[in-house]
């Protein structure tokens, strides 16, 4: 197992000498921040390519909302949402990610052209989900939650967060690897905001060791997220940008290797100025 984030070169063949920049795509009428933006497969095409050209090394596709309350979406609907949409882009070249925890919408996706998994229970609720991740030789990230987007507010209990989560990803990569899944694959999610309160992430937030010392590549995903509103005092989601590159920059100084985000050339921006200053 690599002993720190340092150790580690690469992940889903992209470098990981500099952050990496994964832009959101929801492809679904009720994600939190942008649901419903891009009613057709072109205007989401042109999205995809517009993140790319602002910087994006990875574009994330999904088409379930996993907010929390959500109700979960059949396997044929994602794909419907979401295929039309990916293969063009795959096509054109750019690094993909299917953002879903159902196996059949991975393995559609992975033949479809796209390079990794995101899955938000880890490989956890569908029992078919780590074989066709190992199958596919695909890389995955492996996002801590509990419970699902339905059952996840009452199961926000925790006495030390930070090594709880990181104990519980570590079970989860474990799992992975016994079944077949490379450690070069591995990438990790704290999960913000999935079974944690707005105390929970900003704890988790504020010491990222207990995540880092687990050695893989570490994945932030607090673009204009509601404990980012909480504390900014900002309601609507898409301006909660400021806010949540502050919480961005704060999680590269603590190691983080991929910022999961909303705005990619606010992002990429701000990450240029953060490197030249640690230059």
């Amino acid at each position: 197992m690599p002993s720190s984030v340092a150790t580690v070169r690469s992940w889903a063949g992209l470098a990981l000498d500099r952050p990496l920049v994964m832009g959101i795509l929801n492809l679904t009428p009720d994600s939190f921040s942008d649901g419903g933006r891009h009613a057709t497969p072109a205007s989401a095409v042109a999205a995809a390519r517009a993140m790319a050209e602002a910087g994006a090394d990875i574009i994330d596709l999904g088409g379930e909302s996993t907010r929390p309350g959500a109700a979960p979406v059949p396997a044929a609907v994602q794909c419907a949402r979401v295929l039309p949409v990916l293969a063009p882009l795959a096509r054109a070249g750019l690094c993909l990610s299917i953002d879903t925890a159902d196996a059949a919408v991975m393995r559609a996706a992975l033949d479809a052209g796209a390079r990794i998994v995101n899955d938000v229970s880890a490989l956890a609720r569908d029992p078919a989900a780590t074989e066709v991740v190992a199958a596919a030789g695909a890389a995955v990230v492996l996002m801590h939650s509990r419970g699902t987007p339905e059952t996840m507010a009452g199961l926000a209990r925790y006495t030390a967060v930070g090594p709880e989560v990181a104990a519980e990803l570590a079970a989860r990569v474990a799992a992975a690897r016994a079944r077949g899944i490379a450690p070069e694959a591995i990438c990790l999610d704290p999960g913000f905001g999935f079974a944690k309160r707005p105390e929970h992430s900003l704890a988790l937030l504020r010491d990222l060791s207990p995540l880092t010392a687990i050695g893989y590549p570490l994945l932030i995903g607090v673009s204009r997220k509601g404990f980012i509103g909480r504390i900014a005092g900002v309601a609507e989601p898409a301006a909660r940008d400021p806010a949540s590159l502050a919480a961005a920059l704060w999680a590269l100084d603590q190691g983080a290797a991929i910022l999961r985000v909303h705005n990619v050339s606010a992002t990429v921006q701000a990450i240029r100025m953060h490197r030249a200053l640690r230059a």
